[in-house]
């Protein structure tokens, strides 16, 4: 099904896969397979099944709502798009909720979210930036940036 050895990137691939479901067998509103249903279907990291989904969000044909899941959007629902730095500053949030980035821990470095994202530098400086003023993160001068405790994070 996907060609692993191949020019084109999974993500990509797992993208079209999904979309020809979108447009075959789901309707508007429909439930979209998790990002854990994307890995164990696929056999792909999770930064594969998210760059999946954000894709197809990307081009409206989905949305997320948060502790819900993603959804096949009715056309012209999706459209809006979400700046990339906010989208990087929820999966870091949403990282940091589940409990994988652990509080008074390091976030990963910069040059390594922006190979990850594909994103400039600048827009992972604006991501981490947001997360600081929620409360999400705190930055230590010329050391970097941590995962604020518990106690010190935003409650909603």
């Amino acid at each position: 099904m996907l060609d692993r050895s191949g020019d084109t990137y999974l993500y990509l691939q797992i993208s079209e896969v999904l979309k020809s479901r979108i447009t075959g067998e789901l309707s508007p509103g429909d439930l979209l397979i998790s990002e854990a249903g994307i890995q164990r279907e696929f056999r792909v990291a999770r930064t594969t099944a998210r760059r999946a989904i954000r894709v197809l969000r990307n081009q409206g044909l989905v949305h997320t709502r948060q502790g819900e899941g993603t959804f096949v959007s009715t056309p012209g629902e999706g459209a809006e798009q979400i700046p990339l730095y906010r989208q990087i500053a929820d999966e870091i949030r949403e990282r940091i909720m589940a409990g994988e980035l652990a509080a008074h821990r390091p976030l990963p470095r910069e040059v390594t979210l922006v190979r990850q994202y594909g994103a400039a530098r600048e827009t992972v400086r604006r991501a981490i930036a947001l997360l600081r003023e929620q409360g999400w993160v705190f930055t230590v001068p010329h050391r970097g940036s941590y995962v604020a405790p518990e106690e010190r994070r935003p409650t909603s």
